[in-house]
């Protein structure tokens, strides 16, 4: 079982890589390798917070 703890953490790392992604992707483009890996890591990130809620409901 993922505590609420957890999940506040998970759901601030989500905000931080969203940031990264944004400021990335402005500055060499939404298409650059750059963005594109940290796309792929937030859609990780994503994926796993949903998981989680769906397990605490």
């Amino acid at each position: 079982m993922v505590s609420t703890e957890d999940a506040v953490k998970l759901r601030k790392e989500i905000e931080t890589v969203r940031f990264k992604m944004v400021e990335v992707a402005t500055w060499y483009g939404f298409t650059s390798k750059e963005s594109v890996e940290i796309s792929q890591e937030l859609d990780t990130l994503l994926n796993l917070y949903q998981a989680i809620e769906q397990t605490r409901t």
